[in-house]
């Protein structure tokens, strides 16, 4: 299935049902009166979360929803029935956004949270809603109020606990490969990974997390180099980052400093997460130049290095285990000042 992280869509709710101009007509009944129902609401465009997604490749071959029209009243007051609701079923950790992009309307963050998007028309009332003591043979019915109609965007950030981040050919769709059961493509050339990949990383039975292949970053990826920043959204909700590094790189120093210098640019808070440095690659040069590596690449940096290989998969555990230390520290801070998620969002 293609992946597809941000689509344009375009909703209706319903139109509310047109109340009944009608009178009573029965062969023993000597005065009749008005009888004309109600009409029906139209239905509502609501969103839901839900499991199993994990791309939003449906959005593309169909952006138009619509909440049907309400049905209209009759005589002998029976009211229309309600229009059906229209609802859409996206990935868990999608965002809906108003048509500037900007405005965030909701974050679908938690399975089975539902939003409502645009609410139906009311319908109108009969010409028994308007009888009174002085107009006794009302003739008159309300149409019913039109739905609401309006431009979204929907923008899905992948819920992972960590995220993978580094220069193209980086080693780090190698490195989910190893590590779990995901299967990113890998070749000897930059830029084989086009989009996120997610893998589900298990040490042991009861250490497992979540983690995100991001695409490789370029220097001048702010500016649109490259894929540029656009995956980067998907890292915004990881708890901590692993940061390989090259160890073939000739300037290992000067490759870190490029993704840090692009996070930064990038903004939303990326630089300040907890961050794992490894020296990737390992298998393919000698002892003596690793630790020369290390050294300069810890310098750069300030802290320390771990050395990982995804191909003999030479300390993959220490590096994993680290990363899930960081994931525990920083889901304990949040779990304690975390406020109860809000549903209630309506237009």
């Amino acid at each position: 299935m293609k992946f597809l992280d941000q689509a344009k869509i375009y909703i209706r709710s319903g139109d509310g049902g047109g109340g009944a101009v009608s009178f009573r007509r029965e062969k023993f009944i000597e005065y009749g009166g008005p009888d004309g129902g109600d009409g029906g609401r139209g239905g509502d465009v609501w969103i839901e979360a839900v499991n199993g997604l994990n791309t939003l490749i449906d959005f593309r071959y169909q952006q138009h929803y619509k909440g049907a029209t309400g049905g209209h009243g009759m005589g002998q007051n029976r009211h229309g029935a309600d229009g059906e609701d229209a609802l859409l079923r996206v990935p868990v950790g999608t965002q809906v956004l108003d048509e500037d992009k900007e405005t965030v309307l909701a974050d679908l963050t938690l399975e089975g949270q539902r939003v409502l998007l645009a609410r139906g028309g009311n319908g109108g009332f009969g010409n028994t809603q308007f009888k009174s003591s002085i107009t006794q043979a009302p003739r008159r019915a309300n149409p019913g109020l039109p739905g609401e109609e309006r431009v979204l965007w929907l923008r899905l950030k992948l819920i992972a606990d960590a995220g993978i981040i580094g220069l193209p050919n980086a080693g780090k769709s190698t490195f989910l490969r190893s590590v779990s059961k995901a299967e990113p493509k890998v070749a000897a050339y930059p830029f084989t990974t086009l989009h996120p990949h997610l893998g589900v990383v298990e040490i042991s039975a009861g250490e497992r997390f979540i983690l995100a292949d991001i695409p490789g970053l370029i220097e001048g990826a702010a500016e649109g180099a490259g894929l540029g920043t656009r995956f980067l959204g998907h890292v915004e909700r990881c708890a901590a980052l692993l940061h390989l590094v090259d160890a073939t790189e000739e300037r290992v120093g000067a490759a870190y400093r490029i993704v840090r210098r692009e996070l930064a640019a990038y903004g939303e808070g990326l630089v300040d997460k907890p961050e794992i440095v490894a020296l990737n690659k390992i298998d393919a040069l000698t002892p003596d130049v690793i630790r020369t590596k290390r050294a300069t690449l810890r310098k750069a940096c300030g802290k320390p290095v771990l050395l990982v290989s995804g191909v003999s998969r030479a300390g993959l555990t220490e590096a994993l285990r680290a990363v899930l230390a960081q994931v525990r520290a920083q889901r304990g801070e949040s779990e304690e000042g975390a406020h109860p998620p809000s549903f209630g969002w309506e237009p």
